[in-house]
C-alpha cells in the first residue's frame, strides 16, 4: 500500500469512525419511527436521543447506599470496550489503522468486557431486580457469544484473513457468486444476535416498565443522570456496531468503491435499523425459556454455512 493511499484510508477511516459516534443515537430514533408508522402513529422525534441525553446531562447521578463503588465506574467501563471495540471495524472498504491478525478475538474480548462491567455495576447495588437481569444477562449472553465466534470462524474461511477488516473488506462478488446462500445463512444469524445482543424484540423490550420481565433495563434501574446519558448512548453505539459489522459483511465490496461507497455504508447501516423497526412492530416478545431456542438456532444456521462452505463451495474465495 502506497504512501498516499494509507493517508488516504486513514482519514476516510477517521471522518467515518468520527460520523458512527455522532449519528448513532439516530439509530433509535429511526427504530420508534418505523414502529410508529406501522402502528399509524406519529411517533418520536428522530433526534429524540439526544434530547434525552442533554436533559440527563443536566441531572444529577444519585446512588445506592449499597453499593461499593462499582455503579459509579460501570457507565464509564462500559462505554470505553464499546469505543475500543469501534476502532477495529473497518467504515466501507478502508481498514481500520488499528488491524491486526487476530484482533477479530480482541473486538469480541471488548464486547464481552463491556458486558461484564454492566453485570457487575448492577450487582453492585444489591438490588433483586437487577439481579435477576444480570442473570438473565449472562446466561443468554453464553448462546450469543457461540454464534459470533461461530461466524468469525465462517468469514477466516471464507476471506482467509484473521483480522477483522481483511474478513469484512474481503466480501467481493465473488464471494457471493461462490457463496451465497452460505453469506445469507449466516448473515441472518446475525442479525438474529443483535437482536438479542442490542436487547430488541423478541428478546428484550428496552421500553418495558415491568421489572420482573426486564434483562438490560434491570440491570440499570438505578443508573440517573450522566451515567443513564453513558448508559443510553453507549446501547446507541453497540446497535450502531452490530449493524455496521453486518453491513460491511454482507454488502459486495463493489457496493463501498470510492467516495460514493461512504454515503452507501451509512444507508445500509440506517436500513438495517428499519429492518429491526421493522421486525419488532410484527413480532411480539419471547418466553424466556425460548430465547436459548432462538439464539440455539442461529447457531445452527452458522454451522449449516460452515458445512455448506466447506464442502459444496470450496472454502476460501
Amino acid at each position: 500500500m502506497s504512501p498516499e493511499y494509507a493517508y488516504l484510508n486513514d482519514f476516510i477511516w477517521g471522518a467515518g469512525i468520527t460520523l458512527s459516534l455522532i449519528l448513532c443515537p439516530l439509530l433509535p430514533g429511526v427504530i420508534a419511527r418505523v414502529k410508529a408508522f406501522f402502528a399509524g402513529r406519529k411517533g418520536p422525534r428522530l433526534l429524540q436521543l439526544y434530547f434525552d441525553l442533554a436533559k440527563l446531562l443536566r441531572k444529577e447521578s444519585v446512588y445506592s447506599s449499597t453499593s461499593a463503588g462499582l455503579v459509579r465506574l460501570m457507565p464509564l467501563c462500559v462505554l470505553a470496550s464499546l469505543l475500543c471495540a469501534l476502532l477495529f471495524l473497518p467504515c466501507a472498504l478502508c481498514n481500520s489503522p488499528l488491524a491486526f491478525g487476530g484482533d477479530v478475538l480482541l473486538f469480541f474480548y471488548l464486547l464481552g468486557s463491556a458486558r461484564v462491567a454492566m453485570v457487575l455495576g448492577s450487582l453492585d447495588t444489591g438490588s433483586s431486580f437487577e439481579g435477576m437481569g444480570a442473570s438473565r444477562e449472562m446466561q443468554f449472553s453464553a448462546f450469543a457469544e457461540m454464534v459470533l465466534l461461530g461466524a468469525a470462524a465462517f468469514f477466516v474461511i471464507l476471506s482467509g484473513s484473521f483480522s477483522l477488516s481483511g474478513m469484512l473488506n474481503s466480501m467481493g462478488s465473488a464471494a457471493w457468486t461462490v457463496s451465497g446462500t452460505s453469506l445469507l445463512l449466516v448473515g441472518l444469524a446475525l442479525f438474529i444476535v443483535m437482536l438479542s445482543e442490542c436487547c430488541r424484540v423478541p428478546f428484550d423490550d428496552p421500553e418495558t416498565h415491568l421489572e420482573l420481565t426486564m434483562i438490560h433495563e434491570a440491570m440499570i434501574l438505578d443508573v440517573g443522570g450522566p451515567d443513564l446519558a453513558l448508559m443510553q448512548y453507549a446501547a446507541a453505539l453497540k446497535l450502531w456496531m452490530f449493524a455496521s459489522f453486518l453491513a460491511t459483511a454482507l454488502l459486495p465490496a463493489g457496493c463501498f468503491a470510492g467516495l460514493s461507497g461512504v454515503p452507501v455504508y451509512f444507508c445500509t447501516v440506517f436500513l438495517i435499523a428499519g429492518a429491526v423497526g421493522c421486525v419488532e412492530s410484527v413480532m411480539a416478545r419471547f418466553r424466556f425459556r425460548k430465547v436459548p431456542q432462538m439464539l440455539l438456532a442461529a447457531l445452527g444456521l452458522v454451522l449449516i454455512a460452515m458445512v455448506l462452505l466447506l464442502v459444496f463451495e470450496g472454502g476460501e474465495v
